[in-house]
Order: C-alpha cells, then structure tokens, then sequence
C-alpha cells in the first residue's frame, strides 16, 4: 500500500499550467460559492475553469480557492462567441441540461478529447443561443422533488464522469 506523500506525488507530477484537455464552463454563474467549487473540482480532476469577466467573479474564485495555489481559469467575454470559437477550434462541447435528445449521466463516456462542459444559469438553464452550439447534451436523473441541481454540484458530478473518475 503507498502512501499519503506517494499517493499526492503521482497524481500530478508535472505544475499545472493549462491541462486544456476538460474545461468546466458556467458561463452564467449567479453564485459566487458554485465557482469556488467548481474550481476546487477542476483542481482534483485536472481540468481548466472558464467563466464570464464579471466585476465579482475574481473575488468569488479568489474566495473559493481553498488550495491557495495557482489554478487554470480562463475569463470570456461574450459567452455564446467563445463557445463558438471552441466549436471552431475542434473541442467538443457538452451541455448540462434538460433535452429530449440527452444523454443520460451514467451513460456518458469518459471525455477522448478535448471538452467543454458548458454550465446554464441556476434558475434558466442553458440560453437557446447557445443550446444551438452543443454537440451533446447530458441530463443528471433525479428521483425527488427538485428537478435541476446547483451549478457546483451538477458541474462536478459532470466533471469526475468526464475525467473516467467515475
């Protein structure tokens, strides 16, 4: 059995600049809390942060960042032009969301190249002008009351399915 201290070694044994291969996108973010998780998440999975440049968003990572080390985070401007300039540049982009055409969480394959996992508003999901820019969308079942979870939540279950963590 390894140890803690060998444990930590192998899972990252290069600094992380910009892993590039999975990028957690809430680019509609309403709670500054989510994008502290989030970021936590893409930390532990190896993947990049991309959100808005809103005036509160630096001081909502630099409150969540926990780990106190540099992370991955790339700010957009116009949400639904830099998902289409990632569509253009060959990465795949993903949609937490409610569709007929959904693929369901459990059945969704580890990510083979590079992914976008594009996160909606916590209250109006995904906006239809960037539906249209999904390759896949996938759906979190629920079996209680609600019928949607937090950014943060949904993101990361997302996230660890993408990474082949799960």
């Amino acid at each position: 059995m390894r140890t803690r201290a060998e444990l930590r070694t192998a899972r990252r044994r290069r600094a992380h600049s910009c892993w590039g291969h999975l990028i957690a996108a809430p680019l509609w973010p309403m709670h500054g809390s989510n994008l502290g998780t989030l970021l936590r998440t893409c930390d532990a999975v190896g993947a990049c942060l991309a959100v808005p440049r809103l005036p509160w968003v630096p001081e909502a990572l630099a409150r969540g960042n926990t780990l106190r080390h540099r992370t991955c985070v790339h700010f957009t401007g116009d949400p639904v032009r830099w998902l289409a300039r990632q569509r253009q540049d060959g990465l795949r982009v993903l949609g937490v969301e409610l569709a007929d055409e959904a693929v369901r969480l459990a059945d969704l394959p580890a990510a083979r190249g590079a992914t976008v996992a594009v996160l909606g508003h916590e209250r109006h999901g995904i906006p239809a002008e960037a539906v249209g820019l999904l390759d896949q969308a996938v759906e979190i079942p629920m079996v209680g009351h609600g019928t949607t979870l937090n950014v943060a939540v949904a993101g990361s279950l997302v996230l660890y399915k993408l990474a082949g963590l799960l």
